[in-house]
């Protein structure tokens, strides 16, 4: 007599009777990028950068080597090094902590839980001075984990909020909201720091103030879509083997790292992303300290020209979403990838005046463009109602840090290396080709996959099952 494997009900089953392309839930959905975006302008592109430098410079006027654990470290790679450090991390937990999410029925919850790490962290740094540096290295690490965690369960509600055809323009809307969002916050941060003294602050603690107002603004927003995104189902009754939630989350990544081997053409684009979002994410951590280090911008320029970014970027996003609609995802992202890079070789011949306000907004065009796209696109060529959207994601999201990683880590050996940083942005351009080569491949053809079979959860059959995989 033979033993039938347990089967297998992913908490993400009762997602199927939530109503598609409502407009009161994908809004709330717009909402969280309205809520989260204030962290990667204020925090990660402006006014943090700017004031963790004032910070080491004021530890170290001539040399700018700071102590951090006994170790002197130059102070621009010590912030570097917290955003590397901040990545790996998310990246070697995200694939399992998704997974878990997935077959727990807590999507919402894990995506509650990073927002609020990620906020709580954010105005912690309203500690951070000279004498509060290694503390606030790892505050910063955690917002930046924060962010990045809560991310990729907000990316995994496209496809379930939302019909494919209304995926590009949704993921448009979401960034866009972004960028309104954070531009409105970016110019109260920039009204109380430059009026500090009509508020009877210094210039510092009217920057810490902004850190503060940063997290709150992330937290308080993100209540919109907490209270109206579909509930979590909850775990289905006969779901969780005697292994408990840890080893069924693992089981959960395998499944999808096992159907993960059977859609080339979802391998292709990953592969495809990884490669060009190296050379994006690249031009968009470094663009500020470009600007100051080889442009000799001052501040006000700088912060201006990230204010005109995330503005262009709006008008990009919606742009290429139409564009999309009339030649396919894949040759949108081809022409966006075409223009980053011409973006570099340009970046090598810029100088500080009009042809940098030029080339910023190019960038800006582009910049919302191909992360919607991509998320988008995505969206499009996994499994359609798939249960395990945050696993799959994670995957995406996984790809996105690393490529973070190596993409930053090649800038600064090259700049270090050839002694600037100009020879860093023209290196990007390999990045590119790389990525529109991958892209190529896909042209022509259905980007979805057709379904692979996928391995059950629980105790293997006593005799083998031929012919009887498993379905949903």
């Amino acid at each position: 007599m033979t033993t039938a494997a347990a089967p297998v009900v992913s908490a993400d089953a009762g997602f199927d009777n939530v109503p598609k392309d409502d407009k009161r839930i994908t809004r709330a959905w717009t909402f969280y990028d309205w809520a989260n975006s204030v962290y990667p302008l204020v925090i990660t592109s402006s006014i943090f950068p700017i004031y963790w430098g004032s910070v080491t410079k004021e530890l170290s006027p001539e040399t700018d080597v700071v102590s951090f654990l006994g170790y002197q470290v130059p102070g621009s790679s010590l912030l570097t090094y917290a955003i590397s450090a901040a990545f790996l991390l998310i990246a070697l937990v995200s694939p399992f902590l998704t997974s878990l999410a997935d077959f727990s029925g807590r999507k919402k919850l894990f995506m509650q839980f990073f927002c609020y790490l990620g906020a709580a962290s954010c105005a912690a740094l309203y500690l951070f001075d000279k004498t509060t540096l290694v503390m606030s290295t790892f505050i910063f690490i955690a917002a930046t984990v924060g962010f990045s965690g809560s991310i990729v369960f907000y990316n995994s509600y496209l496809p379930i909020i939302s019909t494919e055809e209304k995926y590009d323009s949704l993921s448009a809307r979401g960034f866009s909201m972004g960028y309104i969002g954070s531009v409105l916050l970016l110019i109260m941060c920039l009204v109380l720091i430059m009026g500090h003294d009509k508020f009877g602050l210094d210039k510092g603690e009217a920057t810490r103030i902004g850190f503060l107002l940063t997290g709150v603004w992330w937290a308080g927003f993100a209540q919109i879509p907490f209270t109206i995104l579909p509930k979590d189902p909850g775990r289905p009754a006969g779901a969780v083997s005697d292994s408990g939630w840890l080893l069924n989350g693992f089981h959960e990544l395998g499944k999808v790292w096992a159907q993960l081997k059977h859609m080339p053409n979802l391998k292709r684009f990953l592969l495809a992303y990884f490669t060009y979002n190296m050379g994006v994410q690249t031009v968009m951590y470094v663009a500020t300290i470009f600007g100051d280090k080889e442009l000799h911008l001052e501040s006000t320029a700088l912060i201006t020209t990230i204010l005109l970014l995330q503005l262009v970027g709006i008008l990009g996003a919606y742009l290429f979403a139409k564009l999309s609609e009339r030649i396919g995802n894949t040759r949108a992202l081809s022409w966006a990838v075409v223009i980053w890079m011409l973006i570099c070789i340009a970046g090598y011949f810029v100088q500080a005046g009009w042809s940098f306000y030029a080339l910023a907004s190019v960038i800006g065009l582009t910049m919302g463009a191909i992360q919607s796209l991509s998320r988008s696109t995505y969206s499009k060529i996994i499994p359609e109602n798939t249960p395990n959207t945050a696993a799959f994601f994670s995957f995406f999201d996984v790809t996105e840090k690393l490529s973070i990683v190596i993409g930053t880590a090649v800038f600064g050996v090259i700049a270090q290396i050839t002694g600037s940083m100009r020879n860093s942005i023209l290196a990007l351009i390999v990045f590119f080709i790389l990525g529109l080569v991958f892209l190529l491949t896909l042209r022509g053809k259905k980007l979805r996959d057709e379904p692979a079979a996928e391995p059950t959860l629980g105790p293997p059959p006593a005799t083998p099952n031929i012919g009887m995989p498993a379905t949903r």
